[in-house]
């Protein structure tokens, strides 16, 4: 039997990478999407280290006839659309490219896969933000949990969601959505909060910088590690029947208890450092999100590996090691 062959939007992302590893340690053949950048020294530094191991192409999830050759030349057994403008508070000041991206794009994918490839599965990352501010009486979110997003990208999100359940029911395809809650990693893009914090921790503490600046430190957020959510990813697209799951580590931190944990790791006293700057605080804040991921793990036997601390500390070592060389 000849490899399984995958195909990833957003390949050289956090998840992206994380999954064309996984993927690749599964014996898959690996193609990946990633968008034209003027900087191209940049745009791989994720996948580099397997670029010889996977196949990428240029296109884009607003290009519809990139999005057809791709699927056309591939015939992927495993479509996983990773790929969107993934940063909340930028979907504020970039309100109509996050939609366009998020949810056009998602539609746009679909259509190709639809036309071009209907018997492979596809995979949808959907987002703890298309709850927004709506939790169930025990105080988590889960599957049923009505969805009222707070911001345009959760509101971009959610019409991704809906447009997959949409043609899973429409045309009979393996269309699967995860919903996952924050998920980090050193790979993490330095503009979100959590590599924010361990980053700047490490250059503080190694006398590079002097103060942190943040938003709101008084909301809450389910934080695991990227690594064990792509193997959940993989998990929900191969159930034999495309459904949708929550994928979370079931608690809650704020962004203070973390903060406090990351500079007190390093031996400090995060409150000598922490300045509070309105220019972080979201028009509209989300303010509590704790998935409950039960269906995931009774039904895929998923859990995962890494604890928030754990996670936590390979942050705080990868740029403390990084900022010493």
């Amino acid at each position: 039997m000849e490899n399984k062959k995958a195909f990833i939007t957003g390949i050289n992302g956090q998840d992206g990478s994380y999954l064309a590893e996984y993927l690749l340690s599964l014996g898959y053949e690996v193609h990946g999407m990633v968008r034209r950048n003027s900087m191209a020294e940049n745009q791989d530094s994720r996948v580099i280290h397997i670029a010889d191991k996977i196949t990428t192409h240029y296109g884009d999830l607003l290009d519809e006839s990139s999005i057809d050759r791709i699927l056309t030349q591939v015939k992927p057994d495993e479509i996983y659309n990773i790929g969107a403008q993934s940063h909340v508070r930028i979907s504020f000041d970039m309100p109509q490219f996050t939609v366009k991206t998020n949810a056009l794009g998602v539609l746009n994918v679909l259509e190709s896969y639809r036309r071009i490839c209907p018997e492979a599965k596809f995979y949808q990352a959907s987002s703890s933000e298309m709850f927004g501010n709506s939790v169930d009486d025990d105080g988590f979110q889960r599957e049923s949990t009505p969805m009222h997003p707070v911001s345009p990208y959760g509101c971009s999100k959610l019409f991704g969601y809906s447009i997959v359940r949409n043609y899973r029911n429409s045309y009979k395809l393996h269309a699967t959505n995860g919903i996952l809650f924050n998920h980090e990693s050193p790979r993490r893009g330095s503009n979100f909060v959590t590599n924010k914090v361990v980053k700047t921790a490490a250059k503080i503490k190694l006398g590079l910088a002097e103060k942190l600046e943040l938003g709101n430190m008084d909301s809450y957020r389910d934080w695991g590690h990227s690594k064990d959510y792509v193997r959940a990813m993989h998990a929900i697209i191969n159930h034999d029947t495309p459904d949708d799951f929550v994928v979370s580590t079931m608690k809650t931190h704020s962004v203070r208890e973390m903060t406090e944990y990351v500079f007190k790791r390093l031996n400090m006293d995060y409150t000598k450092y922490v300045v509070q700057n309105p220019i972080f605080i979201r028009p509209e804040e989300l303010k509590y999100l704790k998935g409950d991921s039960t269906k995931v793990r009774t039904t895929l036997n998923w859990k995962p590996e890494y604890t928030f601390e754990s996670m936590l500390d390979e942050m705080v070592d990868y740029w403390i090691n990084y900022f010493k060389k």
